[in-house]
């Protein structure tokens, strides 16, 4: 049985989802996990729990809240509008932004144990 354009063109758009959240993730999580794993400040709590958050939260509550963040009347919406690039909710680009978010706990803590592990 052949795929068909939609079952195709729904690949390809997991495709490049996966790898632009996975290079952004290792771009962006990889600094916080290492910083998080050397640091002594006083932030060190707060920026852990904020990564950590996904972990507790439901993936409902989660969505809720970015459509919330990334809609018409939320601080980034509001923002991305202001710049003539409309909203970002329900598209590529909100994807991405949702699961960077939802992925950042799965790749800062276990850098963060590796690079504790390490030593200085």
């Amino acid at each position: 049985m052949p795929l068909s354009s939609a079952d195709i063109a729904a690949i390809w758009l997991t495709l490049k989802l996966a790898s632009l959240t996975t290079v952004i993730l290792l771009i962006i999580g990889t600094p916080i996990a290492l910083w998080l794993s050397r640091t002594r400040s006083w932030l060190r709590g707060p920026i852990g729990a904020i990564v950590a958050l996904p972990l507790v939260l439901p993936p409902t509550v989660i969505g809720f809240y970015l459509l919330l963040t990334l809609g018409p009347n939320g601080v980034l919406g509001q923002f991305t509008q202001s710049l003539g690039l409309g909203t970002l909710t329900f598209s590529f680009t909100g994807l991405v932004i949702g699961s960077v978010v939802y992925s950042m706990p799965f790749v800062v803590q276990p850098l963060q144990n590796a690079f504790s592990a390490i030593g200085t």
